[in-house]
């Protein structure tokens, strides 16, 4: 039996599917009611739990538990906090890292060795390069300003933390470094400091499928190392049937993508008529840089080699995905959960 902790979001969703799929069986928890009931049509028992609420992991069996995914957690992307107005610092550190050690102190109490988690990729963000891929051993380097800095400490903290549940108590804990995980999901909106903005590919999808046209801000060459989801649901998979995934592991594509290739790959892809026209406006900033990370620790731990390395192959999926509507329940359940 494998626990997913947090599948309720996209991630927890396709996850499930994949365990589902390769014959585990599931217990899946969450604080969305609406994913929560599409798990129980499908027969897969939901437990409504909140990680930072110890009493809680009451509800949990205490038996015949393989392991726990841990997808849960606070992001900035859901935030409604203007940081440059109030803070949130508290509710990061109390849901993100004191709701870890209640996952980890409930996986002591009932023998249950393996925990994989996720964390970010930006607690390197000052070490970002262009083609230099970053390795796990890459010392922290991150901004202390903005609306992931709390964040990224909360996560950096909740990796120490499991660190220290490996070394004083034999846990075999990892957790994925994530850049932004592609894929259908609930999600073609966040926040960015507390306000609301259409995400860039939900916006460059749209502008293709109206033929509209498509601007580049900044350099075009901008490159980023990003994943499909369904490869970080088959990584889930691998690491758990793994005696050697144990720390931290990058979880990207390996692959640099530009701007440029990404908005012709959108294009290429989604146009229903018109073809959008790529206007180049290098004297808007783009505040992302480029960044690359290397992917050879996970293939040599416990085998894993992203199959969605083509970007093409992505958004082919992911329109396939769209089109199906079978994910429509995730798409809009943010919205009906509120």
């Amino acid at each position: 039996m494998v626990i997913v902790i947090g599948a309720t979001g996209f991630i927890g969703v396709y996850t499930v599917e994949k365990l589902l799929n390769e014959g585990y069986e599931v217990i899946a928890t969450g604080r969305n009611k609406v994913v929560g009931d599409y798990y129980k049509s499908k027969g897969v028992k939901f437990i409504e739990l909140d990680m930072s609420n110890e009493a809680d992991f009451e509800k949990l069996p205490r038996e015949n538990v393989e392991g726990i995914i841990l997808l849960a957690g606070l992001l900035p992307a859901n935030a409604q906090v203007d940081i440059d107005k109030d803070e949130n610092a508290s509710d990061y550190i109390k849901i993100n890292t004191i709701g870890t050690i209640n996952v980890l102190e409930y996986c002591r109490k009932n023998n249950i060795n393996k925990v994989i988690s996720t964390t970010s990729y930006a607690d390197v963000f000052n070490s970002w390069k262009r083609d230099i891929a970053l390795t796990e051993d890459e010392p922290r380097n991150f901004k202390y300003d903005g609306d992931h800095a709390v964040y990224v400490i909360s996560k950096n903290a909740s990796l120490d933390i499991m660190q220290y549940y490996n070394v004083q108590h034999g846990l075999q804990c990892s957790a994925f470094r994530l850049p932004p995980v592609y894929g259908v999901g609930p999600h073609s909106e966040i926040y960015v400091n507390g306000k609301y903005y259409k995400t860039g590919i939900q916006t460059f999808i749209e502008k293709a499928e109206k033929g509209e046209d498509i601007e580049i801000w900044g350099d075009p060459q901008i490159s980023r190392d990003i994943i499909y989801v369904k490869d970080v649901a088959t990584a889930f998979m691998k690491a758990l049937q793994s005696d050697k995934a144990k720390g931290l592991y990058n979880m990207t594509s390996g692959i640099p993508l530009t701007l440029e290739d990404q908005v012709k790959t959108v294009i290429k892809v989604f146009t229903k008529g018109k073809k959008s026209n790529v206007v180049y406006r290098p004297e808007l900033k783009n505040n992302t840089p480029s960044y690359l990370f290397s992917m050879e620790k996970a293939k040599k731990d416990f085998g894993f080699e992203p199959k969605y390395k083509d970007y093409e192959k992505i958004m082919i999926d992911y329109k396939k995905e769209l089109e199906s509507h079978r994910l429509d329940f995730l798409i809009n359940s943010r919205r009906k959960n509120k």
